[in-house]
């Protein structure tokens, strides 16, 4: 296939537009309904924060902090957060799609989120390979993130082993009726980004849509290039509708749509990778004397991929459909209990399935030598209660869960060319009920001083990718295993919050986390791995962040030192060993100025530790220090200039060595272009 393939057009399915019709027109009357005086206010938020939410490690990053980030991608913001991290270190423009996984903690990974990541309460991770579609998650259109670190409770709890990543959109306030931009970088990549938010009676919608596209970067040293070699060329897009209205004074309903595109070229001519989705979701939120927080959720989502060989340079391998759907929903029912006394009930449901379809191909003829299938259905139902006592200064949470687990209908064929089956396996189904908890306690001791101490158990179930996809990354071939069990943690932390003045905050966390039956890529051959439970993760450090605004300059700062090992048993090879892609240290600063209305000026420094590519520490990824530069210019009429500047020294960021084979991440990047807000 050549690069003529590479942006292959394939149609939105006609059902999502009409999902995204319908979600709208389901809104939008009750918005005229309502005149200008003796209006209900809407939020498009959930419920309020309970009172226990600070006795977890908890940062908040806020819309100002989200909009001047250099590359203007979602993955950059987070990374604010020390201790966040995906499998790699290369960003969505220059990774392929299935390495997306995101967690926190530096608590290893196979490029699987260990993370829960909610838009507006709707889990975002793909319900096949796991991974969350950075390239669909625009920052324009949030309002605020919170990163909460340890293992989750409350709602699709079971996903939050290492933490949670709450997104929240933005309303008209935050985004004015228009808000749009236009930038290009030096190698002539363009982003595009545009919403208009209008006020409807007593609620309103939010229409947005984004485009990015680019030649891209070589990702091979210059010294491993050869003829084949190409840049990581990039072009993605997604648009979304958001409704939100009134249907009681105390009741409101919200409604979204997203669909969204994303290609991309990696490494080698006719290497194409592509993903897209298609979800939708509606929310009821009740503010009452019984609150409650009703949620439903489908998404259909599509991978492919085709694998070129390192070594002749051409397609081995045709991962051409994989076809997943996602399925979920919940409710939660917040009862009167008096000002100091807040409880969740709530109960959970996730259903995930999918089907891997690939071709091998002979490098030799480039005829299809066999036809292979794997999939099968996950299923989630969790219920759950949580409870925050305040008593004076002193405030006490704590949650329960009981999650019922299956895995069901696991199969993995093989067919010849004629279509005859030549292999099959079909898969027990594992069924598995796991009881995990939290608790914490935060005490005030003054208006600047707040202790907390926090304990918790979580759980994750095996992907479908993990459990039947095997997948090869020159030269290693990773296996399946349908055998893979749920993870399990444990952990605990505490800490210090202090606020020695307006406008000024520090925090310093100590936490031990392990993960039990850890799945891993573990190295079994020459060249070859496979997804394996390991008996332990275990990740001890300390996290610090400060946050200061005095007058016109704000400062963000986050350190996370984390010392994480592999146990596998005495004889092991792996036990004593850092878990792969995992690093040290980490640590980001910035500093911003706003010298006038308009005006916004920042610069932020990162460092990222040394890491390995493997589970048995042979491949090392080099520590790396970058410096990002974002200005915006106030001009008339609503209109300002925006320049950004990635990795301003060029820093080389090493983000794959397989056994000296090297890729590597974003190279110095400028942009220029226009922002409006009307």
């Amino acid at each position: 296939m050549d690069d003529t393939s590479f942006l292959r057009a394939r149609s939105v399915r006609v059902g999502s537009l009409l999902a995204a019709a319908a979600l709208a027109s389901t809104a939008l009357p009750a918005f005229a309904d309502e005149g200008p005086d003796g209006q209900i206010v809407v939020t498009g938020a959930g419920l309020e924060k309970t009172p226990g939410t600070p006795a977890y490690s908890t940062v908040e990053i806020g819309r100002d902090a989200i909009t001047t980030s250099a590359s203007g991608r979602i993955e950059d913001v987070l990374t604010q957060v020390a201790g966040f991290q995906q499998f790699r270190r290369s960003d969505s423009r220059s990774s392929n799609p299935s390495a997306q996984g995101v967690t926190l903690r530096a608590l290893g990974g196979n490029a699987t989120s260990r993370a829960l990541v909610l838009l507006d309460g709707v889990p975002m991770a793909d319900p096949f390979f796991g991974y969350v579609p950075l390239p669909a998650l625009t920052p324009d259109t949030l309002g605020s993130i919170r990163v909460t670190r340890g293992g989750g409770s409350g709602p699709f709890g079971a996903g939050a082993l290492s933490g949670t990543i709450e997104l929240e959109s933005a309303g008209p306030d935050q985004l004015g009726l228009v808000n749009g931009q236009l930038l290009a970088s030096q190698r002539g990549e363009t982003e595009a980004a545009l919403s208009i938010a209008p006020r409807l009676g007593s609620g309103f919608a939010v229409v947005s849509g984004r485009w990015d596209r680019g030649k891209g970067f070589f990702t091979t040293p210059e010294s491993q290039r050869v003829p084949a070699t190409v840049r990581a060329r990039y072009e993605s897009w997604s648009t979304q509708v958001r409704a939100v209205a009134p249907l009681t004074d105390t009741v409101e309903l919200q409604a979204r749509a997203l669909v969204y595109r994303d290609d991309r070229l990696l490494r080698f001519k006719g290497a194409t990778t592509s993903s897209e989705g298609q979800d939708a979701s509606l929310r009821l939120v009740g503010r009452g004397d019984w609150q409650f927080d009703a949620l439903a959720y489908v998404q259909v989502r599509n991978f492919d991929n085709i694998v070129v060989s390192a070594t002749s340079f051409k397609p081995t391998l045709d991962q051409y459909d994989t076809p997943a759907q996602g399925l979920g929903g919940k409710f939660e029912l917040r009862p009167p209990m008096g000002e100091n006394d807040v409880l969740r009930l709530g109960v959970d449901w996730r259903r995930a399935s999918g089907t891997m379809k690939e071709n091998a191909i002979s490098a030799a003829t480039g005829a299809i030598t066999a036809r292979r299938r794997a999939g099968g259905n996950n299923t989630d139902l969790g219920f759950y209660a949580e409870n925050d006592l305040t008593l004076g200064s002193l405030v006490l949470t704590g949650g329960l869960r009981a999650d019922r687990t299956v895995i069901a209908d696991g199969y993995f064929e093989v067919r010849n060319t004629a279509g005859t089956v030549t292999s099959r396996t079909d898969y027990a189904t594992q069924t598995d009920w796991t009881v995990t908890w939290r608790g914490g306690a935060v005490l005030r001791v003054s208006d600047m001083i707040a202790l907390r101490a926090a304990a918790y158990t979580g759980l994750r179930q095996p992907t479908l990718n993990e459990l039947y996809r095997p997948f090869t990354v020159f030269p290693v071939t990773t296996q399946a295993n349908a055998a893979l069990r749920n993870e399990k943690q444990k952990g605990f932390e505490a800490g210090i919050d202090l606020t020695p003045a307006e406008g000024i905050r520090l925090s310093v966390t100590g936490f031990d986390n392990r993960i039990e039956n850890a799945i891993a890529n573990v190295t079994i051959g020459t060249n070859l791995r496979q997804r394996r439970n390991v008996d332990e993760i275990r990740a001890r450090g300390i996290e610090a962040s400060a946050h200061a605004e005095v007058g016109i300059v704000r400062f963000d700062g986050s350190l996370a030192w984390t010392d994480a090992e592999v146990r596998n048993g005495p004889l092991s090879n792996l036990t004593g060993k850092r878990p792969a892609q995992t690093p040290r240290l980490a640590a980001s600063a910035t500093l911003g100025l706003s010298p006038a209305v308009g005006w916004d000026i920042a610069a932020t420094l990162r460092h990222v530790g040394q890491q390995y590519e493997d589970d048995l520490q042979i491949d090392s990824l080099k520590a790396a220090t970058t410096l990002d530069m974002f200005a915006q210019v106030p001009l008339p009429r609503g209109i300002s200039l925006v320049l950004r500047a990635e990795n301003l020294f060029d820093t080389e960021i090493v983000t794959r060595n397989a056994g000296g084979s090297i890729d590597l991440g974003n190279p110095r990047t400028l942009w220029a272009g226009v922002r409006v807000k009307i």
